[in-house]
């Protein structure tokens, strides 16, 4: 069974999150690591896809930043009680097809959500993403380059919802959000539900994870420079 590094990063700004994104898709393009999965909570931040507008950012909040990134999608937004995962994974080894890879990460959601809470997740047809009902719990955004995949999913867990009335969430006005914490009425412990997304995910993708350390991360990036924005 193949390998997948997991590392969680705690809280962290978006900014640094995506320079260390970067600069893992060129190492892993380079063949210099294995497949990786960041798990990471950020600070509330706003973030534009490709095919985004920004009028569908109906406010922003002093001290919020917003990103425009090359993922697919519109806006989203990002948040403590979130968990975001971030896998850097070589395509060319599970299959080449992003339309498969992307249903996997939406499959990653429902089996969790069926299996652990008994919560009856799906899909909704020209939709990306793990819908309750007519409400998203989580979204998908991907970028893939020379088959290395960047950015990945944000599961609603203990999220503030909310703070998503700042924008048209992946500019669908007619459908909501929610979290799992809605769901279930009480919170949820982070770090339980995080081991359960990083298990769900290696088994829908067929990998072994092997948890590695924030050191273990500063050593592979620096030979890139970028000691200083993974501490």
């Amino acid at each position: 069974m193949k390998r997948i590094k997991v590392l969680y990063l705690g809280r962290l700004e978006y900014e640094k999150a995506l320079r260390i994104q970067e600069e893992l898709l060129q190492l892993r393009q380079q063949d210099l690591t294995t497949d990786l999965l960041l798990l990471v909570e950020h600070p509330p931040v706003l973030t534009i896809g490709k095919s985004g507008k920004k009028n569908h950012i109906l406010r922003v909040p002093e001290k919020v930043a917003v990103y425009e990134v090359n993922r697919g999608g519109d806006v989203t937004y990002h948040g403590p009680g979130q968990i975001v995962g971030y896998p850097i994974m070589d395509l060319t080894g599970h299959g080449k097809d992003i339309h498969t890879y992307l249903r996997k990460l939406e499959e990653t959601f429902i089996c969790l959500l069926q299996e652990e809470y008994q919560i009856r997740a799906g899909r909704i047809k020209n939709y990306t993403g793990v819908w309750v009902k007519e409400e998203k719990i989580t979204a998908i955004g991907v970028a893939v380059k020379k088959w290395v995949t960047m950015h990945g999913f944000a599961f609603n867990v203990n999220t503030r919802l909310e703070d998503f009335t700042w924008i048209i969430p992946c500019g669908i006005q007619d459908k909501g959000v929610t979290s799992l914490q809605k769901l279930l009425g009480r919170p949820l412990d982070m770090d339980r539900v995080r081991r359960q997304v990083v298990d769900y995910f290696c088994r829908i993708f067929s990998l072994k994870p092997e948890p590695v350390t924030r050191g273990d991360l500063w050593k592979l990036l620096s030979t890139a420079g970028l000691m200083e924005q993974a501490e």
